[in-house]
């Protein structure tokens, strides 16, 4: 160092440090929010603006009318180096508005002021009613060719492979609410086929709370915040929600769906999906069959605990958004099957007693398999939040040849509702133009004008028949591939508003739910019905939801009860007679491990050479390894990810100890409440806490070395799922393999069969 210009040396030396954690964090770590990495110094050197991250996306290059152009994606983003006007004339400054010298008022003549507040003032548009809280990323679909014999499609032909944009969403919060609390999943995704759009507008869960739409608002009025005061934000358990399902009995269904672990996945690449609906599909043959389709996530179905979830909410509100990106920039590719149930298409609609048009109805797997028919892989996230995520645009009715709908009541308001929505919130009917919507096949469709109207339309005579412009567009006939809109007879009846009598069963397929769960996902039921009926001011209101629990099972109903404090009801229908499905259950299974975060804590006296083995071998299985020490920076040449203040437990998978790290100077309570209360500790107590987390939230623990110290202070050295060994290695093959299961549940002995 140069002791003559020691501020110099000093910053010369921290900012070769920085470098170096920069070169060894970006390639192997997601989560840096740039492409090119910043410097401490303002740029001042004009140039073109930075590409974008190897892993995001754009929409494709089409004309509003479905044309591929040559453009690059990258042309659809700002242009040039200087700042400009919304014209394209160079500003020199944007800082300071125009004024009547330096302390006057501001002048009306200020164009750029202007038009920079007034585009300020309109950046927001209406959110949705209902999804509003979205993730999105591109992708592609390859289908297998087994929907062949079913379907004329041709984005199911065998091969054929077809971009996706696909958005994630929970039903009642807001723009702003949190990622992870308990509700219902959207899983909506577009297929940009070249024979027109098709919209699957998926949920992670396969019934719905109604059986006609016409009751919709009345459902997401009763589930959203009370309107005096607006509370509670994205949540469910309040009075208004369980007073209109205690009454509404056909949505007991669905609500046994989000008590379970289904309504708290880990992640939106463990989540199934599934289209609700039946539709219809016709081959080139113009037979027809019925089918459900179901979206299979390649990690398994798996769920938060309900603490990690309230965790989170307030460590990471973005937790899902978050992982679904990291997991696409590490090149952990989610990936789905699509699969479909295919029934056949007789006048009843109903299979094995069950009817195919009632939405609060599943058909098991056991009696319809699931046959799979392509993969879905997410591999680009988007360039632009709004642009693409905000403003895509989903519509049931957005069919290609060969899919058509069903009399389901509840699809058949949808069909409607869809393309009403998107008139206010997109601002007018021109919406299918926007970059994200535009379809990938030629539109000739003689819509004309209206707001947002971007094509330039030729011609003269946008109507048929015509003769001005040569009798363009034309109709399609079979031979071209027309959408077919299937000739199923409509029974002759009056006009009733009325439900067939098979939607009467409210309490069956409810029954079926809860005995298919495994004993610990039983407990967890019982603990969020006991949650939420708890919120409830109301006693009547909880003792009409247990006359529910009661026709459903009596020990479920008994055990609820007890924890309100209130007698258990006796059933007021029979119970029903039903046959458990183990595909419901997300235990008991094994599947991959990738794109999993593993924690691993070291200090400067740790093996880091074991250390340094173990993160080898976690990016060569595909994971991620996030680095906890006393300190950020560097330990040794290790790059460190976090740190015993910013670390949570909830943020990891499994986590490893190489270390038993003594506490830090900032492990104070008036620094970090994480601390506790201020003792001797040996270990730094935040490392504890992680460790006491991990072990509730029933994860895989291993330690090895110094590690193994830290294990026996927490009290849980020996316990199920808590794995020491020599080495790191050998430790961390011992939790790879548990990470299979997801979780060691066999730690804690439920108390229900």
């Amino acid at each position: 160092m140069d002791s003559s210009k020691p501020a110099k040396a000093v910053k010369d030396v921290v900012e070769a440090a920085a470098e170096k954690v920069a070169g060894v964090l970006t390639p192997d770590v997601p989560g840096a929010p740039g492409s090119a990495p910043p410097t401490v110094e303002e740029p001042t050197t004009p140039h073109d603006p930075l590409p974008p991250k190897a892993e995001q996306g754009a929409p494709e290059t089409r004309t509003p009318t479905g044309a591929k152009t040559d453009a690059p994606a990258i042309a659809k983003g700002q242009q040039g180096a200087f700042l400009t006007t919304s014209q394209g004339a160079r500003l020199r400054d944007t800082d300071h508005s125009l004024k009547a010298g330096p302390r006057g008022p501001i002048l009306l003549q200020d164009h750029h002021f202007r038009e920079k507040i007034t585009h300020f003032d309109h950046e927001r548009i209406p959110e949705r009613v209902v999804h509003a809280r979205g993730a999105g990323a591109h992708g592609l679909f390859t289908a297998y060719g087994t929907a062949e014999k079913v379907t004329r499609a041709g984005f199911l032909k065998k091969g054929r492979e077809t971009e996706v944009f696909v958005r994630f969403s929970t039903v009642l919060g807001s723009r702003g609410s949190a990622d992870t609390v308990r509700d219902t999943r959207g899983f909506a995704t577009k297929f940009y086929t070249d024979e027109g759009t098709f919209d699957l507008v998926a949920n992670n869960m396969p019934v719905f709370f109604i059986q006609d739409a016409i009751k919709f608002p009345d459902i997401i009025h009763a589930a959203k915040p009370h309107p005096d005061r607006e509370i509670p934000q994205a949540q469910s358990a309040h009075d208004t929600f369980w007073d209109f399902v205690s009454l509404h009995t056909e949505a007991q269904h669905h609500t046994m769906w989000n008590m379970s672990d289904r309504g708290i996945p880990r992640s939106y690449r463990t989540m199934e999906g599934f289209g609700v609906h039946t539709f219809r599909l016709v081959n080139a043959a113009d037979e027809t069959v019925l089918v459900k389709f179901h979206w299979k996530p390649k990690l398994g179905v798996h769920s938060l605990t309900w603490e990690e979830a309230q965790m989170l909410g307030g460590i990471d509100p973005d937790f899902h958004r978050r992982d679904l990106y990291d997991a696409i920039e590490a090149g952990a590719y989610p990936e789905w099957e699509l699969g479909i149930q295919v029934f056949p298409d007789t006048p009843e609609e109903s299979f094995a007693g069950i009817d195919l048009l009632d939405p609060t109805k599943i058909v098991p797997e056991e009696l319809a398999p699931v046959q799979p028919i392509g993969r879905l892989t997410l591999n680009r996230t988007p360039r632009n939040f709004f642009a693409e995520t905000e403003q895509v645009a989903f519509h049931l009715g957005h069919l290609p040849p060969g899919i058509d709908v069903t009399n389901d009541p509840l699809l058949q308001g949808r069909l409607f509702s869809y393309v009403d929505t998107q008139l206010t919130r997109l601002g007018g009917p021109n919406f299918s133009q926007i970059p994200i919507n535009r379809p990938h096949a030629p539109v000739n469709d003689m819509l004309r004008d209206g707001f947002h109207q971007h094509a330039v339309h030729a011609g003269v005579a946008p109507y048929r028949p015509n003769s001005l412009d040569g009798g363009n567009p034309f109709p399609a006939g079979d031979d071209e591939n027309a959408f077919v809109d299937v000739p199923v007879t409509v029974a002759e009846a009056p006009k009733v508003r009325a439900n067939p009598v098979s939607f009467d069963d409210h309490y069956s397929q409810v029954r079926l739910f809860w005995l298919s769960m495994s004993p610990v996902e039983k407990e967890h039921i019982i603990r969020a019905y006991t949650f939420e009926l708890g919120k409830c001011y109301h006693q009547a209101i909880k003792e009409r939801q247990l006359q529910s629990l009661a026709n459903i099972d009596p020990v479920l109903c008994a055990e609820v009860a007890t924890g309100l404090g209130l007698p258990a009801p006796q059933p007021t229908v029979p119970l029903a007679e039903v046959t458990p499905s183990p595909a419901l259950s997300q235990v008991g299974r094994e599947w991959p491990s990738d794109g999993r975060m593993v924690g691993i804590v070291v200090d400067p006296d740790a093996d880091l050479d074991g250390v340094g083995e173990v993160r080898r071998a976690v990016f060569a299985a595909g994971m991620v390894p996030l680095l906890i020490a006393p300190h950020g920076g560097l330990v040794g040449d290790l790059p460190v990810q976090r740190t015993f203040a910013t670390g949570r437990s909830v943020e990891f998978d499994v986590l490893l100890l190489a270390a038993a790290p003594t506490p830090t100077p900032d492990a104070i309570p008036a620094r970090d409440a994480k601390v506790g209360a201020a003792d001797s500790a040996a270990v730094d107590p935040r490392v504890l806490l992680m460790v006491e987390e991990c072990w509730r939230h029933a994860k895989a623990i291993g330690a090895w070395g110094g590690g193994v110290t830290v294990l026996e202070r927490a009290g849980v050295a020996g316990t199920p799922g808590v794995v020491t060994g020599d080495s790191g290695a050998e430790v961390f093959t011992a939790v790879q393999q548990l990470l299979a299961a997801h979780r060691v549940w066999e730690r804690f002995p439920a108390s229900v069969a």
